[in-house]
């Protein structure tokens, strides 16, 4: 299973204006347990680029921003997207996290078993 792989096309599939959690793209992985992982594929490149603006830890906190090139990097992106950042820097993840259906985890499950991941 190549893990990272399967990070990114989880976020590839973030729908835009909305934010997932590290947790939530592990579980989507199939690695429930692996958020930290889900983070240091984020920060190292390994998922690709793109969509690590659209990442937040799980109180919503936008904890990726050191990684950008610019600290506000992340905030001026979700912005960009509608996505209201207090100024303590989090998202409401009630009003703005991706609610993935059953049927979006199903599709990912089967694009990983179609691309051998």
């Amino acid at each position: 299973m190549d893990f990272y792989r399967r990070v990114k096309l989880v976020c590839e599939h973030i729908p835009r204006g909305k934010v997932a959690t590290y947790g939530q793209i592990a579980l989507l992985c199939g690695m429930p347990r692996y958020s930290r992982a889900v983070g240091y594929a984020l920060k190292k490149g390994l998922a690709g680029e793109g969509y690590a603006h659209r990442v937040v830890n799980h109180q919503g906190f936008l904890s990726g921003a050191a990684n950008f090139e610019k600290p506000d990097t992340q905030k001026k992106l979700l912005r960009s997207e509608m996505v209201k950042v207090s100024r303590d820097n989090r998202v409401d993840l009630k009003k703005y996290g991706w609610d993935n259906s059953l049927d979006e985890a199903l599709l990912l499950r089967n694009m990983f078993e179609e691309a051998g991941i």
